[in-house]
């Protein structure tokens, strides 16, 4: 295979805009601040190359991918000028990818669709990204099924629960393909703080007594999120990440609050846990967070597609459980943040299969 990694994203919003940027950005400047692992097996960002990528936006569907990362509504940090990749987003279907919210934001493209699949083997692509609205769960799944159509390594950036679905991940294993999943986890984000927090307490004999954490912004995904049907598998993966590091039940509240314009991709965070400690004596811990958000994935996004591409060079398929620890907040396998950078280290330097 060859030294670069060719990818694919499906969605081409705040996330995808991130980490297109980020990635010009390396083969512009030659480093990238911001990154766990500068290089991981042998790759760097600047080896990632995008030749395919699929939305169903007017202002986005038939232009070149370098521009129209900068299309509305999509309202992220700028860090790179507009420039033509060779690369035209085609037009995929709906299906359920546009809600109450985002169907008022988003004028659908009368263009035709296009087959997903014979577009991914067209391209080259070796990696599929979802990044599909949250609560599209059949829009996610599509997309999974072209890319065990293409024969592409999937990533899951999404919270339908499809690489930590075991029915799914026996798909990739007999497909001999790489997937990493689900819900991409910020690199310094709400429940990254959360987890570490919550484990800190239990680490150190504090007992958690009730936490909680609502989180605002003024993106597309705040908008679609205010939909409380779509919010189900996103609820359970944020609150899951939280509640695995406890040994015991606690009363958790964790989810998106309210949408808010003028923010853009800005998230605002709070987090609060209430506890007991030495004596029965309480203590309380309030916490605010402001990131632009696209950001705070896109670095975490980097080290999962070099795992993937390290995958199908190793023909592993199926979900790579280390990967999906260090980049995931419902991954398959739940692990504290030590032991998942530990395993998915392992898994670089070929100590572990997954």
């Amino acid at each position: 295979m060859s030294k670069k990694i060719r990818v694919a994203v499906a969605g081409v919003g705040n996330c995808a805009s991130a980490l297109v940027q980020g990635v010009i950005k390396s083969k512009e400047d030659g480093d990238l601040e911001g990154l766990s692992f500068a290089e991981l097996g042998g790759y760097r960002p600047s080896d990632i190359e995008f030749v395919a990528a699929f939305d169903v936006n007017k202002s986005k569907v038939g232009l070149d991918l370098g521009e129209a990362i900068f299309s509305p509504p999509n309202n992220t940090l700028q860090i790179v000028s507009p420039r033509k990749l060779g690369v035209v987003v085609s037009r995929a279907p709906v299906l359920d990818g546009l809600g109450k919210y985002l169907s008022r934001m988003v004028e659908v493209s009368d263009q035709p669709e296009v087959d997903v699949a014979q577009t991914l083997r067209d391209s080259g692509a070796e990696v599929l990204i979802n990044y599909v609205p949250v609560g599209s769960e059949r829009a996610a799944r599509f997309y999974a099924e072209q890319a065990l159509k293409a024969g592409v390594a999937f990533i899951n950036a999404m919270p339908t629960f499809i690489v930590s679905d075991p029915a799914w991940d026996r798909k990739f294993r007999e497909k001999g393909l790489p997937a990493i999943g689900d819900d991409v986890m910020s690199q310094l984000g709400s429940t990254v703080l959360h987890k570490t927090l919550a484990r800190l307490m239990v680490d150190r004999g504090v007992t958690l007594l009730r936490t909680y954490q609502v989180n605002i912004g003024g993106d597309t995904d705040f908008a679609n999120m205010l939909e409380e049907s779509r919010l189900k598998t996103k609820r359970e993966s944020k609150t899951s990440a939280v509640q695995s590091l406890v040994p015991y039940p606690v009363p958790t509240r964790i989810g998106p609050s309210d949408y808010i314009e003028f923010l853009e991709n800005r998230k605002y965070a709070y987090i609060v846990l209430e506890g007991k400690y030495f004596g029965g004596a309480p203590i309380r811990i309030e916490l605010k967070l402001e990131v632009w958000d696209a950001y705070n994935s896109a670095g975490v996004m980097i080290d999962a597609v070099r795992a993937a591409k390290i995958g199908l060079e190793r023909r592993v398929g199926g979900a790579i459980t280390s990967a999906s620890a260090w980049t995931m907040k419902h991954p398959p396998i739940q692990l504290p943040y030590s032991e998942a950078k530990e395993q998915f280290m392992e898994f670089i330097e070929g100590k572990r299969e997954r």
